[in-house]
């Protein structure tokens, strides 16, 4: 039986956890599969490299020597700060001797040292949502998707910041070796098999800025626990002890968002989780949500998301196990 060969690029200001979280999925699926991957490292020059964490880490060998091991079967490039200003010769290597691997794959700001590289000319990508901008931006022959945790492309694949990563290995331990193997190291690793690629990046409370003051802060996190609650601007404005004009203003200038906007995405991204990790229906679902009616709820979806309930259900939640229904 032929191993895999996973390549994971180093190189410093690397970001620690976009090496060691997918490499710690493919070492755990090698134990329970017993068809271990073969992994290694290797930075430019072969030298120790300082994470920007300001771990070291210590690579097999250099990029240039890795040709006489054969063409790996997956490539991962890390990101982190060192895509920032990354070394040429980093480059030069993924331009020549990338896409001769079977998969190429990249973690969060790694999609900058593909693009930089040409890899990602034509194709739909996505990277961190702070850095999807820079990347439309430096690079317009790429199709940039900000949303997505993942995307693959053919046969080159690009995540989301750091976790991601463990998503998407994930995602490939599945092709490779079955649902088992990925349910077993995702129970391993204490995560999720697996969020679906489509999912969102962020969360409303991350898209949105926290509220200074204590009250703003208080009404945010009471948004979030109870959207099937009574969030009218009134009702919000008394539980801060604000006039409803003064509770408004006060609350867009803090969070950069309007209340009924703020409270719009929440009920939506409670429905998606919904939707996505539970079987109850789209009637009761819209009442915990606080749509009041399904034709709400459906209506929110499609301005939003551009597909009804039903659909969304049927394309993002991930296919049920035997071993989870028992």
């Amino acid at each position: 039986m032929t191993r895999k060969t996973v390549l994971v690029v180093l190189f410093d200001g690397v970001q620690s956890l976009d090496v060691t979280g997918p490499v710690e999925v493919f070492t755990g699926a090698g134990r329970h599969s017993g068809d271990p991957y073969e992994i290694r490292t290797a930075s430019p020059d072969g030298a120790p490299v300082r994470a920007s964490s300001g771990l070291t880490l210590v690579p097999d060998g250099a990029l240039s020597g890795t040709a006489g091991a054969g063409v790996p079967h997956t490539l991962l490039v890390p990101g982190g700060s060192g895509t920032r200003r990354p070394a040429p010769r980093l480059v030069d290597w993924l331009r020549e001797h990338a896409r001769h691997a079977e998969r190429i794959v990249s973690v969060c700001s790694g999609a900058l040292l593909l693009a930089e590289a040409g890899l990602l000319d034509g194709r739909r990508a996505t990277t961190h949502w702070s850095l999807c901008d820079r990347l439309a931006r430096n690079y317009p022959a790429v199709d940039v998707d900000p949303d997505p945790i993942f995307v693959r492309d053919g046969k080159i694949a690009t995540s989301a910041g750091v976790t991601a990563g463990i998503d998407l290995a994930l995602a490939l331990v599945e092709e490779d070796h079955g649902r088992d193997t990925a349910l077993a190291v995702a129970r391993h690793l204490v995560v999720f098999l697996r969020r679906p690629g489509n999912q969102a990046q962020f969360s409303v409370q991350l898209a949105a800025q926290t509220a200074r003051r204590e009250p703003l802060r208080e009404v945010q996190r009471w948004i979030t626990e109870h959207p099937d609650a009574d969030l009218s601007v009134e009702s919000l404005a008394e539980r801060a002890r604000l006039s409803p004009r003064h509770f408004a203003r006060a609350f867009q200038l803090e969070t950069g968002t309007t209340p009924g906007r703020y409270v719009e995405g929440v009920r939506l991204e409670h429905a998606r989780r919904l939707l996505e990790d539970t079987t109850d229906g789209v009637e009761r679902i819209s009442r915990a949500c606080g749509y009041g009616t399904p034709e709400a709820m459906r209506r929110a979806f499609v301005k939003a998301l551009g597909t009804a309930p039903a659909e969304y259900r049927r394309r993002f939640r991930p296919c049920p196990s035997p071993e989870l229904t028992h």
